[in-house]
């Protein structure tokens, strides 16, 4: 969007170049990622930062109010409600996309927030990718408060590790060898010591967890959440002793109800010029004249799963259970990246941590995506070149 830096990045770019860096990702920890990593990261100039900004301290005006945690309680299904909630979401994640205004302007709106944490430790490195190969200025930065690269890791590790030894610490996930994002995983177990575990090897003994570290039967005491309960009710093929919902002598970095707590669940409840419209589908008495300017979303789904950019209003009334679901105005993406091979629009992940000891979340990084589909993801972008997971550098 800055467009000097735009053209000096495009000019210096190769595909070769490209197929280097990637060739250098995969050999700092031994993986290559599953997904697509975008060919350029997008310079963000200081207007859209503010907006950044003034948005986020808009949602964060709701999450932090009194009693936000309570109001949203409804929330948690039943079924999957896990004991030992603490009393603040220890991840949090704010996905806007960028869009123009009438006045065009750049600015965000707010596509969904999560209480889960995102690829924080594949940002770390990804950052040290396009400034190796590409052209990136040095006093462009994609974390905030001057926050440097040791320090980042430093406070990731105090969050996830807690006062615990990282034996005692372990990344539960379903299958996490087969995930699409594995290489968060691999880069978070390398730097903080930990393993990367199936919650089907998660061995129960009264209220203790187990597992077997290097053959040797180690107690867990804390667990570095990514499990999603979509997901793990979906792998009935797993046989396992321990399903999250039980009351065991665990602490988690980054309690399970937060997914639910912090989520599209949320969005009704901002009150805000970069927040669209939002409604909870059940509360909706007469259905808006205009229903194709909007978009249905389940509220437990997650990477876009179950998103219907087209609604009827034949298949809303058939929908079994109209309180899982929210109406949200379509928000039009706008067209800001310059690529080889046509414009490319972008979302961009603010992404947070809040420690025990802070008064509030601390802004760390962030994630965008890039996509010339119907949407923002994988399945909208196949065959397409300048797409999928990258970075936000923002001017000085």
């Amino acid at each position: 969007m800055i467009k000097e830096n735009r053209r000096r990045y495009n000019d210096a770019f190769t595909e070769e170049r490209y197929q280097e860096m990637m060739t250098w990702l995969t050999e700092q920890y031994g993986h290559r990622p599953k997904f697509h990593v975008a060919e350029s990261p997008i310079f963000v100039p200081n207007d859209v930062r503010d907006h950044l900004m003034r948005a986020c301290e808009d949602v964060l005006e709701v999450v932090l109010a009194p009693g936000f945690a309570e109001r949203s309680e409804p929330a948690i299904p039943a079924a999957e409600r896990v004991p030992g909630q603490t009393d603040r979401p220890m991840f949090l994640q704010l996905d806007f996309g960028l869009c123009r205004n009438e006045a065009g302007e750049i600015v965000p709106q707010l596509i969904e927030g999560q209480g889960f944490p995102s690829l924080y430790f594949f940002q770390f490195l990804l950052d040290q990718c396009y400034r190796r190969f590409f052209p990136i200025p040095e006093d462009f930065t994609c974390r905030f408060g001057g926050m440097g690269a040791e320090d980042y890791l430093d406070l990731l590790r105090r969050c996830i590790l807690g006062k615990h030894a990282p034996e005692n610490v372990v990344l539960l996930e379903v299958d996490p060898l087969n995930q699409t994002t594995r290489i968060d995983f691999v880069v978070a177990c390398q730097e903080l010591g930990i393993a990367e575990l199936c919650i089907s090897d998660v061995e129960v003994d009264g209220t203790q967890l187990f597992y077997q570290r290097q053959g040797v039967r180690t107690r867990i005491e804390r667990i570095y959440n990514r499990v999603i309960f979509d997901e793990l009710n979906a792998r009935t093929d797993l046989q396992r002793q321990f399903n999250l919902v039980e009351p065991v002598d665990v602490e988690w970095a980054g309690h399970p109800n937060w997914f639910f707590l912090l989520s599209k669940y949320t969005l009704p409840f901002i009150n805000s010029p970069y927040v669209p419209e939002t409604r909870f589908l059940h509360e909706i008495r007469e259905l808006p004249q205009d229903l194709e300017a909007y978009v249905l979303k389940p509220l437990y789904s997650f990477a876009g799963a179950g998103v219907d950019l087209h609604p009827t209003p034949e298949k809303i009334a058939a929908i079994a259970q109209p309180e899982h679901f929210i109406l949200q105005k379509k928000v039009q993406y706008a067209d800001l990246i310059e690529t080889p091979d046509g414009p490319a629009r972008t979302e961009i992940r603010m992404m947070y941590v809040w420690p025990d000891d802070a008064e509030r979340p601390i802004l760390l990084n962030n994630l965008v995506r890039l996509s010339k589909g119907e949407m923002i993801g994988v399945r909208y972008n196949k065959g397409k070149t300048w797409v999928g997971g990258s970075l936000g550098y923002f001017a000085p």
